[in-house]
């Protein structure tokens, strides 16, 4: 139920993903047919946060599960991260694109589209209550850090934050935009060391709670 301040007060993961499924917050859902929500454990130590669905996740009704998400998952394997112990988000619940035929291109989404979203993604931290967020990407950055970002300054450090401790690295699809194949292979091995970072650093704010 809404409360006076218009929260859900959700009290379960699957409470919040139903109700988000009728969100009309902005209007993205005017041209959606799902909204695709966050999925994993619920508490959990550390949360990722991207974008928004692409095609394949807005097809599949769950994130990261398309080109990007391949390389996610290669670089959560080779960091050592299991992804079955991490929840998994995106910072916009719809896929904001613009048909092309039969194809639907990525479209980013603007500050007010991230604004309305927030509302969803605050109630989803206040349930998983990690204690590392970890953005991916720019959009994700400022959905949490509330302010314009540059990733180049703040990537690969914790940062506090009103929710928490945050860090920042690049989305996955970056590297599929890079043009060659040595670039590619440099930059996931630094996009592998920032979630290595992430890694220990949650190891050790773990041993020093203990």
């Amino acid at each position: 139920m809404p409360t006076a301040d218009n929260r859900y007060e959700a009290t379960d993961l699957s409470h919040l993903r139903e109700a988000a499924a009728a969100c009309q917050r902005c209007s993205l859902w005017r041209n959606a047919t799902q909204t695709v929500f966050g999925e994993g454990p619920v508490p959990a130590k550390m949360m990722l946060v991207g974008e928004q669905p692409g095609d394949k996740e807005y097809l599949a009704g769950h994130p990261f599960v398309g080109p990007a998400g391949v390389i996610l998952d290669r670089a959560l394997n080779a960091a050592g991260i299991d992804r079955a112990k991490v929840y998994v988000t995106n910072a916009v619940k719809h896929f904001k694109n613009e048909p092309r035929g039969k194809r639907r291109l990525h479209k980013k989404p603007n500050a007010g589209e991230i604004e309305a979203c927030r509302w969803w993604l605050d109630e989803e931290i206040a349930l998983v209550r990690p204690r590392l967020t970890v953005a991916l990407g720019a959009t994700a950055a400022v959905a949490l850090m509330r302010r314009p970002v540059t990733i180049g300054r703040l990537r690969g450090e914790a940062i506090e934050i009103e929710s928490g401790a945050l860090w920042i690295t690049v989305h996955p699809s970056y590297l599929l935009r890079l043009p060659d194949e040595p670039s590619r292979q440099c930059e996931f091995a630094r996009f592998v060391k920032d979630l290595e970072g992430a890694k220990a650093w949650l190891a050790g704010r773990s041993k020093r709670a203990t």
